[in-house]
């Protein structure tokens, strides 16, 4: 029995092996099967969809009552509330601030190898207003919108915004008034263990959706990814290394004291799974687990995680950053440094409330374009490498909000240092596949 244990992949090891299986049959497909081949057409759009496309939905079918039961217990449990509006505070104001930086070093790095130089579409440029409509919430909306107008509402179509506040109020007031909503109180703790269990069950299937969401995207996009689009992915991969270098690593290594080589091991399998399936909010449930890992309380995770799945973009930021950049060069449109500065307060702002899921910057990305009036349909350049970026993005985006949370909880103190420094990996590490 031992030996046989012994003898299993590591979870992670089988996602990345996972990962590059379906690489490499992807690539094959693209260039050995004919584009629109009947058997292509069967592993594409049928067994990859359904495998694939199948466990993201498993995953977005935990999200809402994961996000609610985990944070109305959390807050439920807590004895000084003002200590946890510290950390959310500290928090919100990390992620605005490492968006921020984000942007600008796209926008520094872009200047620099100007990608789209040379694509000459000066002559499409005369629809540069044609997306003026798409506009961002104004602060002031984004703040209103927060207060659920119906819970149940809210709850069924998944604004995690409103979620996050309706769980936070029902932690608040069953914690304050346990004794009378002793049956509630129970409900919520019986409730996320419950959606603990459903996790780790779910998260069985990681290795056979990883396989097929990559198998299909390489399917479809092959290797064509070649000048100036090379460019533009090297721009945007580039400016993700400096954030990590000059931003993520500093501050980690501040906050604990200790070298951020530690905190990395334990993200990583978090990064890979994002990396693979695009999106933040199916990624919260592994998020939440490696923040445990790491020592930083579930009360604390449980409210900061979901809010920067849906606030905090800086892999997103990033990405726009550059693709305004390409898409200026690529139309012979001059930026001034106002239209600069704009691109960073509009990224930052539309960043608010935009769901996480596939595809959502693309939204985000139009109403950056229009801001400084550039040519939305200059979206459609960047669609052939829109998938790999997305996946980059993601993996960044949440990183982000593992380090703001765990940043935060630091400064108050608040981290299980032998927790931190144990060898613990994420719930992805404990199932066995």
């Amino acid at each position: 029995m031992t030996n046989n244990k012994k003898a299993k992949m590591n979870p992670t090891k089988k996602i990345l092996f996972a990962m590059l299986i379906g690489l490499l049959v992807g690539i094959a497909l693209h260039y050995l099967v004919p584009a629109g081949d009947f058997k292509q057409n069967i592993l594409v759009d049928g067994v990859f969809f359904l495998f694939g496309q199948g466990f993201i939905r498993l995953l977005q079918m935990l999200v809402v009552p994961l996000v609610f039961f985990s944070i109305g217990t959390g807050v439920m449990q807590m004895r000084d509330i003002s200590q946890f509006g510290r950390v959310a505070v500290r928090t919100l104001l990390l992620y605005f601030f490492t968006t921020a930086i984000a942007i600008a070093i796209a926008l520094f790095i872009s200047k620099l190898f100007k990608p789209g130089i040379g694509m000459d579409l000066a002559q499409a440029s005369n629809s540069a207003n044609s997306g003026a409509d798409v506009a961002p919430p104004t602060l002031i909306e984004t703040l209103v919108n927060i207060i659920p107008k119906n819970p149940i509402e809210s709850l069924a179509n998944g604004d995690m915004l409103q979620v996050i506040f309706w769980a936070f109020m029902t932690g608040i007031v069953v914690g304050r008034f346990a004794t009378e909503l002793k049956l509630l109180e129970d409900f919520m703790e019986v409730g996320n263990t419950f959606m603990m269990k459903v996790t780790s069950m779910v998260m069985k299937a990681a290795p056979v959706g990883v396989f097929a969401l990559i198998a299909r995207t390489f399917t479809d996009i092959g290797l064509g990814i070649v000048g100036p689009l090379l460019t533009f992915l090297g721009s945007v991969l580039g400016s993700m290394v400096i954030l990590i270098l000059l931003a993520y690593l500093p501050l980690i290594a501040i906050s604990s004291k200790s070298s951020p080589s530690h905190f990395l091991k334990k993200i990583f399998p978090v990064y890979t799974f994002a990396f693979s399936s695009a999106s933040s909010n199916a990624t919260i449930p592994l998020t939440l687990s490696a923040c445990d890992s790491l020592g930083v309380p579930r009360e604390i995770s449980s409210f900061t995680i979901p809010l920067g799945a849906t606030i905090n973009m800086n892999g997103t930021a990033i990405y726009q950053g550059c693709a305004v950049i390409f898409i200026a060069n690529a139309f012979g449109i001059d930026l001034t440094f106002g239209d600069l500065v704009t691109v960073i307060l509009t990224a930052v702002l539309s960043s608010v409330g935009t769901a996480g899921v596939p595809g959502s910057g693309m939204i985000m990305l139009s109403m950056v374009l229009s801001s400084v009036g550039l040519p939305v349909e200059g979206v459609s350049l960047i669609m052939s490498v829109e998938r790999i970026v997305d996946m980059f993005r993601t993996a960044l985006n949440v990183t982000g909000d593992v380090v703001a949370t765990f940043i935060s909880a630091n400064m108050e103190k608040l981290i299980d240092k032998a927790r931190y420094l144990s060898d613990e990996k994420p719930m992805m590490e404990e199932v066995d596949f």
